[in-house]
């Protein structure tokens, strides 16, 4: 059966914009990047180099002009840190928007938003 989550689309208005938020905001690593034609390409971007699971980060335009009933609203996704004051406070030093520090009982996390406004959730897994 399944095993792993392997990629999430995260449909951007802009691949390179959202290239350059996820490297230099979230720090993270390109995992691939290829020509598809003329007008596109493939990238995916991903936490490290040996993770497993990767966004791939395609321009919602591209996807509505080759699929009109293709559904480009935004997943919910949420991420994992070992230290969430510690993320928080590096999201906050990079001016990254983020949301109110949420103290569960199951545990901590928050909301932050890409160049697009869309919400992600990071949660602390220890």
């Amino acid at each position: 059966m399944i095993q792993n989550i392997g990629k999430v689309t995260l449909y951007v208005n802009n691949q390179e914009e959202a290239k350059k938020f996820w490297t230099e905001k979230m720090n993270f690593v390109v995992r691939f990047e290829q020509p598809m034609g003329p007008n596109m390409k493939w990238m995916e971007v991903g936490p490290e180099n040996d993770s497993f699971t990767t966004f791939v980060l395609y321009e919602k335009n591209l996807m509505m002009s080759q699929n009109p009933d293709a559904n480009v609203e935004h997943p919910s996704v949420i991420l994992s840190t070992n230290d969430i004051q510690k993320t928080y406070q590096e999201l906050v030093d990079k001016e990254v928007k983020v949301g109110e520090m949420l103290n569960m009982p199951y545990g901590s996390m928050f909301n932050f938003y890409d160049m697009d406004d869309n919400a992600f959730l990071i949660r602390e897994d220890k």
